[in-house]
């Protein structure tokens, strides 16, 4: 499945992700409990509620949700505190430096193909210059610069 993390279709993954595992019409009708227009319907839409991607997680054994906390990883801006805000927080704070294979293989990607170099990638991504040189050596990446 190819994936683009930039712009998220989920309706679009969702479909791929059905016709991958071969999952019948009448079980997903039965388990989102709905009509097949409807599911149809899903699948043009670019976002969907969020208890109905979890129920769509649960039917295809898919983690929906890790597309959307990849783009978070490559395109939120970095967290760095503003003054004068509070230095304890109620929400907790999640580690930003866990990268999927996904995401190893995009920014590779962009690297092969000459789209950026390590140094826009370092910049854009706020990935580390070690983890960057680290990927580019364990996945036997030729050096472009």
């Amino acid at each position: 499945m190819s994936l683009d993390i930039k712009n998220i279709h989920i309706g679009k993954i969702i479909r791929e992700v059905v016709n991958e595992k071969g999952i019948e019409m009448y079980r997903i009708e039965k388990f989102m409990k709905c009509t097949e227009k409807e599911i149809c319907s899903m699948y043009e839409k670019k976002s969907i509620d969020t208890h109905v991607l979890l129920r769509w997680s649960k039917l295809l054994k898919y983690d929906f949700f890790r597309i959307y906390v990849q783009h978070i990883i490559l395109f939120s801006p970095s967290g760095k505190s503003k003054a004068g805000t509070s230095e304890k927080q109620k929400l907790p704070a999640y580690r930003k430096n866990i990268y999927t294979k996904e995401i190893i293989s995009f920014v590779l990607e962009l690297l092969n193909k000459n789209l950026k170099t390590k140094a826009e990638i370092i910049e854009e991504y706020k990935i580390p210059k070690t983890t960057l040189y680290r990927w580019i050596e364990k996945y036997n990446i030729p050096s472009s610069e």
